[in-house]
């Protein structure tokens, strides 16, 4: 049995005077925040996995508006991010961002994966949002090990977030154990350029 939202482990990084950078497990659908991420593909057609789930929870709104963004825009590259609505779910939008696909990384997949992180953050700073939400993006069946993904994942949001003039609580919220604690494990090991020091880190256990 999955633990409970109560007792799973959370990690935070403080990021400069005001930013925060949150880990955790959990049902990214549900996450209070006022932007979440959804791990899209380059049509924005649903699919599976947190794109579907997104899609089914938000409501053919969100799907109707994709539509009008290709048709209008053409298919969004990967690296990049395109907005909508968030239908019937509690954020305030939806953030699309496309991930690539793990072709055994010299593909310029860590670049890609980072500037799809980068460029979400920049639209939610754009919007004047307070808080996103991210997945582990491109870890699905897009097939980016997640060591790999953490590691292009957490500096680029460390960077998004010292560069945010709005966004000051970026949150990764994790679809399992093995997820956060990959992406913990990089966390943990990430050192301020500025100073050189670890980051101030609050952390709960099991």
């Amino acid at each position: 049995m999955a633990p409970s939202q109560e007792t799973r482990p959370t990690l935070s990084l403080k990021i400069g005077d005001r930013g925060e950078l949150r880990l955790l497990c959990g049902d990214i659908t549900r996450y209070p925040a006022d932007a979440i991420v959804n791990a899209a593909n380059s049509e924005l057609e649903p699919g599976g996995g947190v794109c579907g789930a997104i899609h089914r929870k938000g409501g053919a709104r969100i799907a109707e508006e994709c539509r009008k963004i290709v048709r209008e825009r053409g298919r969004v590259a990967p690296g990049a991010a395109a907005t909508t609505t968030a239908g019937n779910l509690e954020a305030k939008y939806v953030i699309h961002a496309v991930g690539p696909v793990w072709r055994g990384g010299s593909a310029g997949e860590s670049d890609a994966l980072a500037s799809c992180y980068r460029a979400s953050v920049r639209i939610a700073d754009d919007l004047n949002l307070h808080s996103i939400a991210f997945p582990a993006i491109s870890t699905g069946i897009y097939g980016y090990p997640l060591d790999q993904a953490s590691g292009a994942a957490i500096p680029a949001l460390i960077e998004a977030l010292r560069e945010a003039r709005r966004v000051a609580l970026v949150s990764l919220v994790l679809f399992d154990e093995s997820a956060f604690d990959a992406f913990a494990r990089t966390a943990r090991g990430q050192k301020n350029l500025q100073t050189g020091e670890p980051y101030e880190i609050a952390e709960s256990s099991r």
